[in-house]
């Protein structure tokens, strides 16, 4: 059985190791949100905005051309097709509404890809809410069009200029800016990491991905059980969300990608099951890249969604207790997936996603499996990536 227990644990992994003074919000945030989620008020404005705003239900396609390809029935989860482009605003409108009713005024995030910024600054745009995101400098150079569409959406993006100048630093500066303002700021995780009840909230947020698939399956199979879904995994809040309803269904094969880089032993890597070892990072016991001595070891991935030294506890339960199954691919590897799925199939993806879709090549499944592939996001944002390294 995979639930979170009422200290936030998923097994070994999860907590809340915050400091003093960010105990009253996260007290605050977790005596609150799970009676203010559970309200008719809660669910209905929740569910009238993913249906009327973000687009939902995403349509659930049958992926023809890659199917004859690889000899199953692959079907994409099209993530991509939601409302600023990923799987991301799910969650960012579940807890703008919960914000609004903690009463908070201001509202902070941190981002790598820019997507998790996008949808945060989308939905304080919606609300009318004071939105500043923190984005590490590297990431802010490569992922330019979403820095461009937070400013325009009126939010205030904020370099972080330590480490390696991605996402784990972006989360860092986001942290120390709400312990300064723990009062009227609501900090809006984008992913399945941090203190309690954070993880467990955003994979709530998110699970509407596979309660759709489950009946978009039951429809076009005649089953809510796919063989095999496959996720790409950085914190890993899509892949939580394409999972969340299968967790007890042990016959579905769980797929967790994550990010080689240069490779496993280059160096220059985010496979966080491959290299990792139990430790504290950002506010939750988790597996985390670190050296001997406690001290976290950068991360690399050429997209800016994995390049993250952790996954969230939920996944790294999944791996302990082996019900996830987890392989790295690398940068070369997924360029080219990412290439092969706009040519065989007209979608151009996220970079992250390509990852995902790569995986087929890595992994065993029998002809006629059912495979579900998150397509967790578009590849607009990538585009300058895609030409630098095709050459197109």
């Amino acid at each position: 059985m995979i639930k979170v227990d009422e200290k936030g644990f998923y097994g070994k992994f999860g907590g809340a190791y915050i400091p003093e003074m960010l105990h009253p919000n996260i007290e605050e945030l977790r005596e609150n949100y799970e009676q203010i989620v559970a309200t008719d008020e809660f669910q209905k404005e929740f569910k009238s905005l993913l249906k009327d705003y973000v687009g939902r239900p995403t349509p659930l396609y049958f992926a023809e051309r890659m199917s004859q390809k690889y000899g199953a029935k692959i079907y994409f989860k099209r993530e991509d097709l939601c409302h600023t482009g990923a799987h991301k605003v799910n969650n960012t409108v579940g807890q703008i509404i919960l914000a609004k009713k903690l009463g908070k005024k201001r509202i902070i995030a941190e981002t790598g890809a820019g997507q998790h910024g996008v949808a945060t600054a989308t939905v304080c745009a919606l609300m009318g809410m004071d939105c500043t995101i923190y984005m590490g400098s590297l990431d802010i150079q490569r992922q330019r069009p979403n820095v461009e569409r937070m400013k325009i959406l009126g939010a205030k993006v904020v370099p972080a200029t330590s480490g390696s100048q991605t996402l784990k630093d972006a989360t860092n500066e986001a942290m120390r800016q709400w312990i300064n303002d723990p009062v009227d700021t609501h900090y809006i995780i984008g992913s399945v990491v941090g203190p309690h009840p954070y993880p467990e909230m955003v994979a709530r947020f998110q699970s509407v991905i596979s309660e759709e698939i489950k009946w978009q399956l039951q429809e076009k199979e005649g089953t809510e059980n796919p063989d095999l879904v496959i996720a790409c995994v950085g914190g890993g809040s899509n892949a939580a969300g394409a999972f969340y309803h299968y967790y007890n269904v042990p016959q579905v094969r769980l797929i967790a990608v994550e990010a080689a880089g240069l490779g496993i032993s280059s160096g220059k890597s985010a496979a966080t099951t491959a290299l990792g070892t139990p430790g504290i990072l950002h506010g939750s016991k988790t597996l985390l890249m670190q050296t001997e001595d406690g001290q976290v070891v950068e991360p690399h991935s050429i997209s800016a969604g994995l390049d993250y030294p952790g996954i969230g506890p939920v996944h790294a339960h999944l791996f302990d207790i082996g019900r996830g199954e987890f392989v790295a691919v690398e940068d070369k590897d997924a360029m080219k997936a990412g290439i092969e799925l706009s040519r065989m199939e007209g979608i151009i993806p996220a970079i992250e996603t390509a990852h995902a879709i790569h995986a087929l090549n890595m992994i065993e499944y029998r002809k006629d499996d059912i495979i579900v592939i998150n397509l967790s996001g578009r590849g607009d944002k990538d585009l300058d990536t895609y030409i630098k390294w095709g050459g197109y």
